[in-house]
């Protein structure tokens, strides 16, 4: 047998013990674990587990299977109060298949020292008077937006628009102008190539992920890598000609990017590329891909069950259009007077709730744990279904599905029954959206801008199926008829 030979047949063998371990062994010791505290759950089926059949939820603990990952779903918000905030360090995020790293990884799927170190340096560019700087942007794109909508109908005339795809193109170019300012158009190229990586991303997630099989020769394959290839390299001649601007003028521009540089090139002065210094290119690169994909869809998202919301509760709409034109009459909106706004943000608030409802907060056990007297293995997932949290009657009360902003009108904490924590449709603790206040002033300052120029209702033509694709989106868009005083 010659070397190459024996060196192949070892690296089979070798991949072989692991596929098995992967797979059989160590699913089988983690669902004796969870028996053997009283759980109960599904059979692990090799080899894809419960991904086939949709998980029936219940109140009780129980667990079902991602593939060969056991899933605990946990409904009780002192649990979730702990997994999220005082032994938040006892849990990580799920990790991504190699196929959606192409597509994003960066703040949002980093763990430990790595995660920290990043959101310290991140995070300065979104302070509220970073924001402020970015609010000519946004003004400029919502500005568009409603020119845009007005030459489709007369002053007294009524239009159909279909809200989702616009509202699509408007957070695609505020994500691009508040991201990359004067390179927009690049930032606009960028973004298309993002969301052809994400197409091809959720086709990769119709299947159980083979280890290795990324890289196969297959046209798919080819595709991502080339994707990834050009995305890489628009993004690294940006901020090469980013840094060299801000070393040699040492001006600093309103765009994200820049705000991003700017404290990565301080600390760089302060620490080096050291493991509590600066990011590398590679970092940032990962950074502002994840600008996209966070910065558009949620938004997008958000925008669009608004508009749902509003269109369905007519007299919310009037008193949202009323309180907009008492704080900013026929003028632009203000961003200092934003915050000013009640009834507007409450409806948001239940817009939010909406935007997650088709995620579900998943975190993975680094070490043995206990919580609510079980102590989870090493490797449990356990799964926090918005969704069904977000519109349990035992929490909100037997209003909990139904539209009622006034439950927010003395904040978060007292609109369910007894204080719980159990809302978060942007995360909670130290790991809550660095984004946040992004997406809510950007929501804000549009919701505001239409509600001074049109009424708007759902289109008879509206179906109503709403599906995951990343977010909750509307399976065949969302008509409106749009009334402009």
């Amino acid at each position: 047998m010659s070397v190459v030979t024996a060196t192949v047949t070892t690296a089979l063998v070798l991949w072989a013990v692991w596929m098995a371990t992967w797979l059989w062994w160590r699913p089988r010791r983690l669902e004796s674990a969870l028996r053997g505290q009283g759980l109960t759950g599904t059979r692990y089926r090799f080899p894809s587990g419960d991904l086939k059949e949709s998980a029936v939820l219940a109140r009780k603990s129980c667990f079902t299977w991602f593939g060969p990952i056991p899933a605990v779903t946990i409904m009780n918000p002192d649990l979730i109060r702990e997994i999220f905030s005082t032994k938040f360090e006892q849990f990580e995020k799920l990790k991504i298949s190699p196929l959606g790293k192409l597509l994003i990884t960066g703040l949002v799927k980093y763990e430990g020292e790595k995660w920290a170190r990043h959101r310290r340096i991140i995070n300065p560019a979104f302070h509220a008077e970073k924001l402020k700087r970015m609010q000519p942007a946004f003004s400029t794109c919502c500005s568009e937006l409603i020119g845009r909508w007005e030459k489709f109908v007369h002053p007294g005339g009524t239009t159909e628009i279909d809200v989702w795809t616009e509202f699509e193109n408007l957070t695609r170019d505020v994500i691009s102008r508040t991201a990359f300012g004067s390179s927009y158009e690049e930032g606009r190229r960028i973004f298309q190539l993002q969301m052809e990586q994400a197409k091809l991303f959720i086709q990769s997630c119709q299947n159980v992920y083979i280890p290795g099989s990324r890289f196969l020769p297959t046209p798919l394959n080819r595709q991502r890598k080339q994707v990834d290839r050009e995305v890489r390299f628009l993004l690294r001649s940006m901020i090469e000609k980013r840094e060299t601007t801000i070393k040699s003028s040492e001006k600093v521009g309103d765009d994200l990017l820049s705000l991003l540089i700017e404290s990565n090139l301080k600390l760089f002065k302060e620490h080096g590329k050291s493991k509590n210094g600066a990011m590398t290119t590679e970092e940032v690169i990962e950074e502002c891909k994840l600008f996209y994909i966070a910065g558009q869809e949620t938004t997008n998202v958000l925008l669009n069950w608004t508009i749902v919301l509003l269109s369905m509760n007519p007299s919310w709409q009037e008193r949202a259009r009323e309180e907009v034109r008492q704080v900013f009459g026929e003028n632009s909106p203000a961003f200092d007077a934003l915050k000013d706004l009640n009834p507007m943000v409450k409806v948001i608030m239940f817009g939010t709730a909406v935007q997650s409802a088709g995620c579900c907060e998943s975190r993975m056990t680094t070490n043995n744990v206990e919580l609510g007297g079980i102590t989870y293995p090493k490797g449990v997932l356990l799964s926090l279904p918005i969704l069904f949290i977000h519109h349990d009657t035992e929490i909100w009360g037997e209003d909990a599905k139904e539209f009622n902003p006034e439950r927010f009108a003395e904040g978060i904490l007292k609109a369910t029954k007894s204080g719980q924590m159990a809302f978060f449709p942007f995360g909670w603790g130290p790991r809550i959206c660095i984004g946040q206040n992004f997406a809510m002033t950007e929501a804000k300052l549009c919701l505001s801008m239409i509600l001074q120029s049109f009424s708007f209702e759902l289109s008879p033509s509206y179906i109503h199926a709403p599906h995951t694709i990343l977010t909750l989106q509307p399976q065949h868009g969302t008509p409106i008829i749009l009334h402009r005083f």
